[in-house]
């Protein structure tokens, strides 16, 4: 199977968070996120758009030409522009629900590595499309750009399920795992750049 892969504009931007929201919907960290089953994707989507438009504007943001699945990365190898308006925008996007928010960009910023990378926020493949390669398609894609220029990269797996794909595809567990208050996990990983590669 051909798997067709295009770069996301910003015309792209709100389908690709309403994929990343509807797919993450079921995961541990989302469901104490957004306790209300029904609130969760359109809270989750209105959340990720925030960090999909900072990708597609200072990052790279691919997708399926069919649209079923999407990788959002975000190049952590010098200054990376905060979120323009980011307090209103997380407030109206997650309402009730925000200091939740708030929790979990805490802990991701004291789990973050210093040293320069690409960081993988959203890998997410339409739940009907899963198991068939397409999220290692879209791994491979991007991993072929950062071993050309030999530049690591990082990202918070938040399932087991993802964690393992994630070893598949060299990267490893960068310590333990790091939990919300509910008990549920992310495993931070680094994948290291390729030796030989020309640097960022």
């Amino acid at each position: 199977m051909t798997i067709e892969i295009i770069k996301a504009g910003p015309d792209d931007a709100g389908s690709v968070a309403e994929l990343i929201g509807t797919a993450f919907a079921d995961l541990p960290p989302t469901e104490w996120l957004v306790p209300v089953e029904e609130d969760r994707a359109r809270v989750l989507s209105a959340n990720f758009r925030i960090v999909v438009d900072l990708a597609v504007a200072h990052g790279e943001v691919h997708m399926t030409a069919d649209r079923v699945a999407a990788a959002v990365w975000l190049p952590r190898t010098g200054p990376l522009p905060e979120p323009e308006d980011y307090d209103e925008r997380l407030a109206a996007a997650c309402g009730r629900w925000t200091d939740r928010f708030r929790t979990l960009d805490t802990l991701f910023e004291q789990n973050h590595p210093e040293e320069p990378h690409h960081h993988l926020a959203f890998l997410a493949t339409r739940s009907d499309k899963r198991s068939q390669g397409i999220g290692s398609s879209l791994l491979s894609y991007y991993h072929a750009y950062l071993d050309q220029h030999g530049v690591p990269a990082y990202l918070e797996a938040s399932d087991p399920r993802s964690r393992d794909l994630y070893l598949r595809h060299g990267y490893e567990l960068l310590g333990e795992p790091f939990t919300l208050p509910s008990g549920a996990a992310f495993w931070p990983m680094w994948r290291p750049a390729k030796a030989g590669g020309a640097g960022n």
